[in-house]
């Protein structure tokens, strides 16, 4: 089953049982991908489903971040909880220390030694992490290693 196939399940399923607030979430979800479906005209896969779903919770850490700041927990709320559904489908994360090591690697097979070769270390690096970590700890892991 492709994750696609799981989203629209679960969705049916959270009509069925009436759950909205979930129901709202895979509903954004479905939207997001069939807007990027249009727009590249291509048919998702797998990969490119969780870099959607990538996009979607970053957008959602800087809306409660903004909400926080606004002191508007009711909406902030309401994002930890579509992070929480879309959450579901990405795969398994990395630990800080596997995560340590693909840089360490990637570092050690591009010769990189200053801030300027971030270009290529990124490059090795994100096919491995991609969806499995965040991209923005990576990528400030991958600077205080070069500095």
């Amino acid at each position: 089953m492709t994750l696609r196939d799981r989203i629209n399940e679960d969705m049916k399923n959270a009509m069925r049982a009436r759950e909205a607030e979930k129901l709202g979430a895979l509903r954004l979800l479905l939207a997001a991908m069939k807007q990027r479906e249009v727009d590249e005209r291509i048919t998702l896969d797998d990969a490119a489903v969780v870099s959607v779903i990538e996009k979607m919770m970053k957008q959602r850490r800087d809306s409660i971040e903004q909400y926080e700041k606004a002191q508007r927990q009711d909406l902030a709320d309401k994002e930890k909880y579509e992070m929480s559904v879309l959450q579901g489908y990405l795969p398994q994360g990395l630990s800080p220390g596997e995560v340590e090591a693909i840089v360490a690697e990637a570092l050690a097979s591009s010769g990189a030694k200053t801030a300027a070769d971030m270009g290529k270390v990124m490059a090795i690096v994100k096919p491995k992490v991609a969806g499995r970590a965040d991209m923005g700890k990576v990528s400030a892991l991958v600077k205080s290693k070069l500095a």
